[in-house]
């Protein structure tokens, strides 16, 4: 058995081939699991769980029908579904967990994140983080009508898509003194996290010792997932 981790499948309706290989993920490897962690932008955009989108609830049962099986399922919200909440937690079968969460798998210390925190030198977006994660903004956000918080996410998504143009991969890239102090503080010597789309697994030095920091790759034409045994800890893309 394992412990598996995904993340950065940024699930919309636009990309129904996308959807389709986590459906038969859902209902195929992660049915042999111990647990399924998925950390964060599970779905491109979310504007609250009262949304009425038909993606959202295929995903929410599909979900629920893997934690029925007897696989537990986590989430770490992203930087594109940070809203989701108990209601679809609820729905899904899935259980929340904070922005870093501590983990021991057969004996490891592992240390499970989005990873943008991890990004300290694009200041623009940690000060936008900074300001849409105030919990007063976020209750004004999904206290809109649904149809205005549609226009401001396409709006955010559109001012996004065209500020990390402008930045260099280095700057959107996980700053390595960041890195060392995380896993310093949680006492691990192992991470996993998403958001860079960069899937690796870099060997490194924490106080000393060898550790490791395990990089999920974004669902864009294959799957991505990181898969931890007693024996081995494996990145492995797989076809949709």
């Amino acid at each position: 058995m394992a412990t598996l981790f995904i993340a950065d499948l940024h699930l919309c309706a636009e990309e129904p081939a996308i959807t389709a290989g986590f459906l038969r993920f859902l209902a195929g490897d992660a049915r042999k699991a111990d647990a399924l962690y998925i950390l964060g932008d599970l779905f491109e955009a979310w504007i609250g769980d009262d949304s009425p989108e038909p993606l959202h609830r295929q995903v929410a049962q599909a979900l629920r029908d893997l934690v029925d099986s007897g696989v537990p399922c986590f989430f770490i919200h992203g930087n594109r579904d940070f809203l989701v909440g108990q209601r679809f937690a609820r729905e899904s079968g899935m259980q929340l967990l904070p922005e870093e969460q501590v983990l021991s798998i057969d004996g490891r210390r592992v240390l499970i994140m989005h990873g943008d925190t991890l990004c300290t030198d694009d200041h623009g977006y940690q000060a936008f983080r900074a300001r849409v994660h105030q919990g007063w903004l976020q209750t004004l956000f999904l206290a809109l009508p649904l149809f205005i918080r549609k226009r401001i996410a396409a709006r955010m998504r559109a001012g996004s898509k065209a500020a990390n143009g402008s930045k260099s991969m280095e700057i959107m890239d996980v700053n390595q003194q960041a890195v060392r102090e995380a896993m310093s503080r949680q006492q691990v010597r192992w991470l996993i996290h998403g958001h860079t789309h960069r899937p690796a697994i870099h060997p490194l030095e924490v106080d000393g010792e060898p550790a490791w920091r395990c990089v999920l790759g974004a669902w864009h034409r294959e799957g991505s997932m990181i898969r931890v045994t007693a024996d081995d800890v494996e990145l492995v893309a797989f076809p949709f």
